[in-house]
């Protein structure tokens, strides 16, 4: 049974892929404004903590909803056809409203800015964005880790505009190196070669290092993994295998299509002599290996099997202003009425938006993933309805 909707409050079904009809409700519709705290609270020293002790330091900026690929996994074409309702662009957040919202998170504690879409290269004069962001600091006066994830598409032509706008690195999305393979899997028959020459691109424009992210699916690609490997072993680019996640209501997931990473590692072990490394940084969500030659490295990101929602440490804002808590949320928190609103129109009120997104992270509470893990197989541990991947970025 096919997957049937569109993305439009109250309008149309979705058929799962079982036999139950879910309603699609539009969950851009959904999200509350964060009340500012009054009087507010004084100036931290400190990180903001959640109720689970963790940091906030990472935020995801999905610049738009758009992309150009339909992968089965988060944008089936059956669903995101040529009828669905994308946002409009007066519904989105401008460059100038985006940046602000940044400045504040830096001031929050947040190091890491990572832009997403959808396709984010598909944002026309994304190179200004990008510009505004590479010039915010940190409280201690540090520039901020600025990355962004793509399709690769496009990045042949714009990876030397992207680093001489202030971008640092890029990961880049292929799930195949077999061209009939990656056709499928995009569905719009996009070649790989063209991706493969975006990498190579960005790679010598100094994009790097460069990451590239593999979703892994049982019975559909996952006789690329050693393929993929072979090719990317020593170039300095970081491949990382992804298990396959039930994010958002589209993409059918079925838990005997995911193959958990460690398999993966088996069969690359059958392959190349691997050793463990440390993680890179605080919060990392890939379990690093390296070739015991010194020849580079790949990861693991095991977010079904070994959730590591204990130190998450990133919250997700969408392309009109919605923040989200978890990756795996069923609503957010509506910031652009936040920004609009008549309380804090002026930028010298960026404190009483600091405090009310300061008060939002103190209550997060989410760990999807931990909940999942303890349940039966064919349980669900999460809201009844969940945001879309290509609406908040992975």
């Amino acid at each position: 049974m096919g997957l049937r909707g569109r993305g439009r409050a109250g309008g149309g079904t979705i058929r799962s892929m079982t036999d139950g009809v879910i309603p699609l409700l539009d969950l851009r519709q959904i999200g509350r404004t964060p009340p500012v705290p009054h009087p507010l609270p004084p100036p931290r020293s400190g990180p903001w903590l959640d109720a689970r002790g963790r940091p906030l330091r990472d935020l995801r900026i999905s610049v738009t909803d758009r992309c150009n690929f339909r992968c089965s996994y988060c944008m089936p074409k059956d669903v995101f056809d040529k009828d669905y309702a994308f946002l409009p662009h007066r519904d989105l957040l401008s460059f100038e409203e985006i940046t602000r919202l940044a400045r504040v998170f830096a001031q929050l504690g947040v190091q890491k800015l990572r832009l997403t879409g959808g396709e984010p290269l598909l944002r026309r004069h994304l190179e200004a964005l990008i510009a505004q962001l590479a010039a915010l600091r940190t409280p201690e006066g540090l520039p901020l880790d600025l990355t962004l994830t793509t399709n690769g598409s496009l990045l042949a032509r714009k990876a030397q505009a992207l680093k001489d706008a202030g971008l640092q690195r890029v990961t880049v999305s292929l799930d195949a190196l077999d061209d009939a393979i990656f056709r499928r899997m995009n569905d719009v028959d996009f070649p790989v070669a063209d991706v493969l020459h975006g990498i190579e691109t960005a790679q010598a424009v100094g994009l790097a290092p460069i990451k590239v992210n593999m979703v892994v699916k049982r019975g559909t690609n996952d006789d690329q993994i050693v393929p993929m490997a072979r090719h990317f072993r020593g170039t300095g680019v970081v491949l990382r295998f992804i298990e396959y996640m039930d994010v958002g209501m589209s993409n059918g997931w079925r838990m005997d299509e995911v193959l958990p990473s460690a398999e993966v590692l088996a069969r690359l072990r059958e392959h190349a002599d691997l050793v463990p490394l440390a993680p890179s940084s605080e919060g990392e969500t890939a379990t690093r290996w390296g070739y015991a030659d010194g020849s580079g490295e790949i990861g693991l990101i095991s977010s079904v099997t070994q959730a590591f929602c204990g130190d998450c440490n990133r919250a997700r804002l969408s392309t009109e202003g919605r923040l989200y808590t978890c990756l795996f949320a069923g609503d957010g928190h509506d910031l652009r009425a936040l920004l609009r609103g008549d309380a804090v129109h002026d930028a010298r009120n960026d404190d009483e938006i600091a405090a009310a997104l300061g008060a939002l992270w103190t209550r997060r509470n989410d760990r999807y993933s931990e909940l999942r893990a303890s349940l039966p197989a064919d349980a669900d541990a999460g809201p009844a309805r969940r945001v879309e991947m290509h609406y908040i970025g992975g």
